[in-house]
């Protein structure tokens, strides 16, 4: 699948979220609940998501746009 996220470059918050594959239904409610929240990128970043999981997905594309990825 491919997750790709997108921030504002002047305050760092979630603006959006194209993902494709499967059982991208059950990943998009964590990213509208952080666009949403106005959460930014910092904030995604330390939270721990469980590892091996889909959920681990928003993590690491959060990390992936600012060069930080964890899992390749």
């Amino acid at each position: 699948g491919l997750v790709k996220v997108i921030f504002c470059d002047e305050t760092g918050e979630l603006l959006g979220a194209h993902l494709i594959g499967a059982e991208v239904t059950e990943l998009i409610q964590g990213f509208a609940t952080a666009i949403g929240l106005e959460t930014t990128e910092e904030e995604l970043m330390q939270i721990v998501f469980p590892h091996p999981t889909l959920s681990e997905m928003m993590h690491e594309s959060v990390l992936d746009a600012y060069d930080k990825v964890l899992h390749l």
